[in-house]
């Protein structure tokens, strides 16, 4: 589902109460939600139980969603992850660590970010494929090539001027495509 996708059906719950949309995102969220608890150590019936408890939360509390601030998907995310964290909380008796534990943290990305890296790759690629030939020539030498305006002007042949100039209209075409991500 594209996030585009998600924040319209999302939107449609909060502003209709529009059931359909809401068995949407039902289908495509609750069993990435639940293999999402499961990765973060939820047996499965916890897992179950709390994406459930998290859809039931989502269809309450759609009118909060504010899609100008971030993407469904993030806010669906954090819904199930903090059902999940205040879940833990109230289950989990303390328990002394033993002896000489040196557990590490986890160098897994969380979820949310994984989706919102997702997005805006796609956005970026998105925008740049919208730029004419020339400025995306420019803009690909010196951001993803690592050169200099003067190497980019040497490398094509062209003016140090007409690179500027290259950039400076594909920054302006860029900037609103990609605001969100700022």
């Amino acid at each position: 589902m594209s996030p585009e996708t998600a924040n319209s059906l999302l939107v449609r719950v909060a502003e209709k109460r529009d059931e359909a949309a809401f068995n949407d995102l039902y289908v495509h969220f609750a069993p990435l939600i639940k293999k999402f608890l499961m990765r973060e150590g939820a047996d499965a019936a916890l897992a179950e139980d709390v994406a459930q408890q998290a859809m039931e939360n989502i269809w309450r509390k759609a009118p909060m969603f504010q899609s100008d601030k971030g993407n469904a998907s993030a806010w669906i995310y954090r819904i199930a992850r903090n059902l999940r964290i205040d879940r833990f909380r109230r289950e989990r008796v303390w328990q002394p660590l033993p002896e000489n534990h040196n557990e590490q943290a986890s160098s897994a990305p969380l979820a949310d970010d994984v989706v919102l890296t997702s997005e805006r790759q796609s956005a970026v690629q998105q925008a740049l494929a919208a730029l004419p030939t020339e400025q995306l020539e420019v803009v690909e030498l010196a951001y993803l090539g690592g050169m200099s305006q003067s190497e980019v002007s040497h490398k094509l042949g062209i003016p140090i001027g007409t690179v500027k100039s290259r950039m400076r209209l594909a920054y302006t075409k860029l900037a609103p495509l990609l605001a969100e991500f700022n």
